[in-house]
């Protein structure tokens, strides 16, 4: 199936800027350049209030959350990785997002800003990740507990939850992986697909790869890859979405039967004619607006 309308006008909107790949800029380069798109997306709902937190890492550094509180009677708190590599990414990139899980869930949502590399390389943004479960569990005690996340955040998510069971760590109730990184295997079929170089490409990921963990024996540790942990059993439900056009494609699917194998329930969906990022184009695209819907309706399943 070929990419939706949408899509491609967005693609030929973002070509039009003149704007080089991804894998041609410094970081800081591709921060801006990424955070402009943050403009697009408008306003996110009215919450009761927005709080800013700062983390203590474990290394004796600390990281901001933002935390987003819907109303004096919050019904959990999902925990939100953002994506962008472990490389780019920014809490005012994903305040609406964060926004909109908030109100039609009745959730808080701390949405978690984990230090950047190349400036902090893994294992940095896998440790902030679970020191970000452990801070919201003490700080929103007796609220059930979620995590969620999208690529590189949907990474973080998946091993922050096996690092919970693993080290008797906050129970959570649902992990939400949105095209997560799951496996440094650069060249399966949906990577070396030449109709999905597109926001995301083969390239971009080599990229990203590099400046989070450039050393190889570090990217197959499961902290890194989480589809190369022995044990996935025992790991809270998960939803695990996927887009049609998009280089993470397999190792997302993958991971999603993995799970199920292990006797882990499983919500998967692949969204057809979507590329990489379309989820965290809210406002911009109507696969967005499908696939929220989607994460929304399985947190409020969960908490019913």
């Amino acid at each position: 199936m070929a990419l939706d309308e949408a899509t491609t006008q967005f693609l030929l909107q973002m070509g039009d800027t003149g704007v080089k790949p991804l894998h041609e800029m410094t970081p800081g380069e591709a921060r801006l350049t990424f955070a402009a798109l943050r403009d697009l997306y408008g306003p996110g709902p009215e919450m009761l209030r927005v709080e800013e937190a700062v983390i203590g890492g474990e290394d004796g550094g600390s990281f901001g959350a933002r935390v987003l509180v819907p109303s004096a009677t919050p019904r959990g708190v999902l925990v939100y990785y953002h994506g962008g590599g472990w490389v780019i990414g920014g809490l005012d990139e994903f305040d609406t997002l964060g926004r909109q899980l908030a109100a039609r869930t009745g959730c808080t949502v701390a949405l978690v800003d984990y230090r950047l590399a190349p400036e902090h390389r893994y294992p940095t943004a896998a440790r902030d990740a679970y020191a970000a479960l452990t801070w919201t569990a003490a700080t929103y005690p007796g609220l059930p507990i979620m995590v969620a996340g999208d690529s590189a955040g949907g990474n973080l998510a998946a091993v922050a939850a096996r690092r919970a069971r693993d080290e008797g760590g906050p129970e959570i109730l649902l992990q939400v992986l949105v095209y997560p990184v799951t496996d440094c295997d650069l060249d399966n079929a949906s990577y070396t697909d030449p109709a999905n170089q597109l926001m995301l490409s083969r390239d971009s990921m080599v990229w990203f790869w590099d400046h989070y963990a450039p050393d190889p024996a570090d990217r197959v540790n499961p902290d890194a890859s989480p589809l190369r942990a022995a044990d996935l059993s025992g790991l809270p439900p998960a939803v695990v979405l996927t887009a049609e056009h998009d280089v993470l494609r397999d190792e997302g699917e993958a991971y999603a039967e993995r799970l199920r194998a292990a006797g882990v329930p499983v919500e998967s969906r692949r969204f057809e004619g979507q590329m990489h990022a379309f989820f965290t184009l809210v406002n911009v695209l109507p696969g967005s607006a499908e696939a929220v819907t989607m994460v929304s309706e399985a947190i409020n399943g969960r908490l019913a």
